[in-house]
């Protein structure tokens, strides 16, 4: 085989091979259903496959998946959305018999080597999802107030 071609198809298969790696999975609740954020690289076009399983009691539970077949027991609880580099799952009913640990497993085809991340959930350890607090996220709005001080003073607004 021609080196020029042997090394073309190593830097493809690597390029692809690299394109979804899980860079993150988190879980936080959402009034009664876990939400599960799966975020990854993405550096192909090619489809991305997913799984996402519940680990419990030393048995695999496939909750949804491209790769493989969901239980029964899970299907009509679960509900996906794929963005460009998240995949995210909800499970509604959230419970302390769906404690354990949970995994995003994600690979471009069955041939492929598959990228994982787990994290262990217990419900009274779950946070809210977006119960981060708004000064945490944005404090320039507090900002304002200060910085128009000077100028409430000048119109005769206020006085101090």
């Amino acid at each position: 085989m021609n080196p020029a071609i042997s090394i073309a198809v190593l830097l493809t298969v690597l390029q692809v091979a690299s394109g979804q790696k899980v860079t993150s999975l988190t879980a936080c609740l959402v009034d009664q259903s876990l939400r599960l954020d799966c975020r990854h690289e993405n550096t192909t076009t090619v489809s991305i496959q997913y799984e996402f399983s519940l680990t419990r009691d030393s048995k695999k539970h496939v909750l949804i998946s491209t790769v493989g077949v969901p239980e029964h027991t899970y299907r009509s609880r679960t509900n996906f959305t794929n963005k460009y580099n998240m995949k995210v799952l909800y499970l509604s009913g959230f419970t302390t018999k769906d404690e354990g640990m949970y995994t995003c497993e994600l690979r471009l085809s069955s041939q492929q080597p598959s990228f994982s991340k787990n994290v262990t959930v217990l419900r009274d350890k779950l946070v809210k999802c977006g119960s981060i607090s708004l000064l945490a996220q944005n404090t320039s709005w507090l900002l304002l107030p200060l910085l128009s001080l000077p100028l409430l003073q000048a119109m005769d607004f206020i006085s101090l």
